[in-house]
């Protein structure tokens, strides 16, 4: 995805290489000192040209940075080389997989920004039931090459999501009813240190690394490969359909039954209350591991007047792309959460009441796109794996990660977006907490939803304590604190 800005960046860019500041001169003298030092496999771009553009690039325009300049790693051993020289002169840089994360300056810079995009490999091993997979794809694109041995793996539910952050984050999926968030299905990594060195991190030979890598993004250095179980896979059934405002009942009611109710493994919905346009509308994702699903699952969705509709019986590939995400792409944006017990009616209502009262409230302020995505999954997904992970803090409880997203078009409401999500996802827990789910104002956060200043105790609970510890050895010095994310 690349952002048409061309007329403002060359604005920034001129101003960046003409600047006294000597903070920039330094950043590009280790520019160069990289560029010196890697080898053929990679490469570093420079404002104005054209693969710097795409690099710096991030699906919120609101998460991109100008950075001094831009690396393309395309092996290990160059990460290792430039994290060496970026700790050696103490250089701000970010890290990008797939660039969809959503919060200002995690995975960018005006320091060195580091585009993974070279690591593109999607290797299946049919002896060991698993895939090794790059760091800079996308989900669409592992589901692509996985097709062809009717395999796949538990990853992003919609088009566009990086491989990188979504795994290091848990990674919720459309199997996760089944087998688990991501992290439960990770068998190595392929770790960059923080001191350039390279090590594959299992359960066997490193376990408290393998153990904070799970749910611990960037902290304890740069992943370039994910090794993951996969299982067989068939066609699917699902699709989007769209309703208008005057179904929104109906459509909230089917919700609710759906997830009072469903006990099929296979099956799973994302029920998204949004403000477009001026009026409030549901887009709503059907998904069933499967060529047909049984009779009645789906039955109260599909009775319901649609506005569009596509679901049918298709790939994996199509399914995922059937969404609309990438819809609001380039524009400014922000995600955040209310974890919840349950789906009653009660906040059902109060997140439809919050969709239009920010939609409409935030239309003058260049609002664009408001939504809400309420995700029923199964009590029984962190079951599934008797390996333990830094997200979520504890497996007794499986909080439901409702996603707060927002898109506008003007910096200047920056501010304004930021204050408004997280007083409705305040207003969300507080009616909650109302109805009697007890421990929502505290449960973990999904690490992938979350803002920007979520305190680390509501992503990691009693786990921080060992991540300090696995950190002190494997970064000592705080290499890694040059970066952007959640910082431990």
């Amino acid at each position: 995805m690349k952002i048409l800005l061309f007329p403002v960046l060359t604005s920034i860019f001129t101003q960046v290489l003409s600047s006294p500041n000597p903070v920039k001169r330094s950043v590009t003298d280790v520019c160069k000192q990289i560029a010196s030092a890697i080898s053929s496999a990679s490469d570093v771009h420079y404002p104005l040209e054209l693969l710097y553009d795409k690099d710096i690039s991030h699906w919120a325009s609101s998460s991109s940075a100008v950075a001094a300049c831009s690396v393309e790693p395309g092996s290990a051993a160059d990460v290792g080389i430039i994290l060496q020289i970026l700790g050696n002169t103490t250089t701000p840089f970010g890290v990008k997989g797939g660039g969809h994360a959503s919060n200002p300056n995690f995975s960018s810079t005006t320091g060195v920004q580091i585009a993974m995009y070279r690591f593109s490999e999607v290797v299946y091993d049919a002896a060991s039931s698993t895939a090794t997979i790059g760091a800079g794809l996308i989900w669409d694109d592992v589901y692509a090459a996985l097709a062809p041995y009717d395999v796949n793996v538990v990853g992003g539910r919609v088009t566009g999501v990086g491989v990188a952050g979504f795994t290091l984050g848990g990674g919720y999926s459309w199997k996760t009813n089944q087998y688990g968030l991501t992290v439960d299905t990770l068998t190595a990594f392929e770790l960059v240190k923080p001191d350039g060195t390279v090590a594959n991190v299992t359960q066997d030979s490193d376990s408290d690394l393998f153990f904070a890598l799970k749910g611990g993004f960037n902290n304890f250095g740069i992943v370039t490969r994910f090794t993951l179980q996969t299982f067989p896979q068939t066609q699917v059934w699902g699709g989007l359909i769209t309703f208008t405002e005057d179904q929104i009942p109906k459509v909230i009611n089917a919700t609710y039954t759906f997830a009072s109710n469903v006990t099929d493994p296979k099956a799973a919905i994302i029920t998204t209350a949004n403000f477009l346009l001026g009026q409030p509308g549901i887009s709503q994702l059907l998904f069933y591991d499967g060529p047909t699903p049984p009779d009645g699952i789906f039955d109260d969705f599909l009775a319901i007047p649609y506005f569009t509709k596509d679901v049918s019986t298709r790939d994996f590939v199509s399914l995922v792309q059937a969404s609309p995400s990438n819809a609001t792409a380039g524009t400014r944006a922000i995600f955040n959460s209310a974890p919840l017990l349950e789906l009653t009616p009660t906040v059902l209502d109060a997140i439809i009441n919050e969709t239009v009262f920010w939609g409409s409230k935030l239309s003058w302020e260049s609002g664009s796109f408001i939504s809400y995505d309420i995700e029923p999954f199964m009590s029984t997904i962190f079951t599934h794996s008797d390996s333990a992970s830094v997200y979520p803090p504890s497996r007794s409880t499986a909080y439901l990660p409702l996603n707060l997203y927002y898109a506008w078009g003007l910096e200047i409401a920056d501010d304004s977006f930021h204050s408004a999500i997280k007083q409705s996802a305040n207003q969300i827990t507080a009616v909650a907490l109302a109805e009697g789910q007890v421990g929502v104002d505290t449960a973990p956060i999904y690490p992938n939803y979350a803002i920007y200043d979520t305190p680390l105790n509501r992503l990691y609970g009693d786990n921080i304590a060992k991540m300090q510890s696995i950190k002190a050895i494997v970064d000592p010095d705080n290499v890694m604190g040059l970066t952007g994310g959640f910082k431990i």
